[in-house]
């Protein structure tokens, strides 16, 4: 992703980057320099985007025990 850098020194944020912060008008960001001299843009308020895994949260059901992944690993009957 790239974008440009205006006259007045603005960028906009490519939407993949704001919907994966959860950016929206309002939001608080921080920018801050690497040790590769990289720039890391990072959210500073205090709303975090939900995390893209927390549907999956309980779908697996209870599981197997370890007794039972031991033995399906070595291949007993």
């Amino acid at each position: 992703m790239s974008t440009t850098v205006t006259s007045k020194g603005q960028v906009t944020i490519p939407k993949a980057v704001r919907d994966r912060l959860g950016l929206k008008p309002g939001s608080k960001v921080e920018f801050k320099s690497g040790p590769g001299g990289e720039v890391v843009l990072k959210r500073t308020d205090e709303k975090r985007p939900p995390s893209r895994f927390l549907k999956f949260l309980g779908h697996a059901g209870p599981g197997l025990s370890t007794d039972e992944i031991m033995a399906l690993t070595r291949g007993d009957d």
